[in-house]
This record gives C-alpha cells, structure tokens and sequence, in this order.
C-alpha cells in the first residue's frame, strides 16, 4: 500500500506535530533510562505494526549505542536473558499497555509492582506516559500508511519541531 496523506507536508498536522513532538521531549529528558525509553517504542510499535516507528526507534537505539542483539530479541524478551529485570517490567508495561482490549483490567497488579520496584516517581510517569505517547504515535503513522524505512538518527531536528 502506499502513503495516503503526507503528515510532514501539511499545515495542521505540522502543528499538531510541533505540540506532540514537545510532549515527547518532556519524556526524553525525564530520568527514564534513553535505552528503556527507545525499547519500549519499539516494543509497543511492533505489537502495532507500525513501520515507520520501528525503522524510528530501531535507529534511533542504535544511533544512542543499543546492541544489535538486544534490539533484535525485544520482540522476544520474554525469552531472552539481555534485558535487565528493570527493562523487563517496562516492557511488560508496554505490551499491556499497548494490548488494553486484550484485557478488562489493562496492565496487570503484579506489572505494576514490579514497575513500582525498579523505578521513580519521576521514571513510572515518563514511562505511563511514553505508552501513551507511542501508541497515538503509532495510530497516527499507521492510519495514513507512513512506511519505515527513510527515517535518519535526528531528522526531527530538521523539520524545526
């Protein structure tokens, strides 16, 4: 399928843009670990089959010094032994958090408390709010078919966000 609608080249989305891209620097200078922050997004954009994000926050890990490995297993962390039991419980987060039609209760007593474990105030807040933020993000690449593949490490910087 092709792109239905260019975000980048329109008026209102470019503003809209703008406001949510601001909303995400307040989770990027959060204390939340950047690693944590690039994982869950890619996490929450696979479960959402967003190109667009993947290709972003794939490249965006390894621009700020992810391992190849780790980027490769998120998909299945489950199931792997480089995540760190921190990392762990975000991106139990994240899949329940993404996943809240799966389940009447959203994210689950026993993910929270293992949040609660290893992070902050100041980190669970940047982290609710990065599930949030990437799941609108994926909603938005998703409905007009933004494809992955193009992203560069920092292009944001160039549309003046």
């Amino acid at each position: 399928m092709d792109t239905r609608f260019n975000l980048f080249d329109n008026e209102i989305a470019v503003k809209f843009a703008k406001r949510f891209a601001n909303a995400g620097m307040v989770i990027q200078q959060s204390p939340l670990p950047k690693s944590t922050q690039e994982l869950v997004s890619l996490r929450a954009s696979q479960i959402n089959g967003c190109g667009w994000c993947i290709d972003m926050h794939t490249k965006e890990a390894e621009a700020a010094g992810e391992t190849s490995l780790r980027l490769h297993l998120v998909a299945a962390w489950r199931e792997s032994t480089v995540f760190t039991e921190a990392e762990r419980a975000a991106l139990a987060l994240a899949e329940e958090g993404t996943r809240l039609a799966d389940a009447h209760q959203g994210v689950s007593d026993e993910t929270w408390d293992q949040v609660r474990k290893h992070y902050d105030d100041d980190q669970i807040a940047a982290l609710v709010s990065l599930v949030a933020l990437i799941n609108a993000a994926n909603r938005l690449a998703v409905i007009v078919h933004q494809k992955g593949g193009s992203y560069q490490p920092g292009m944001f910087a160039a549309f003046d966000l």
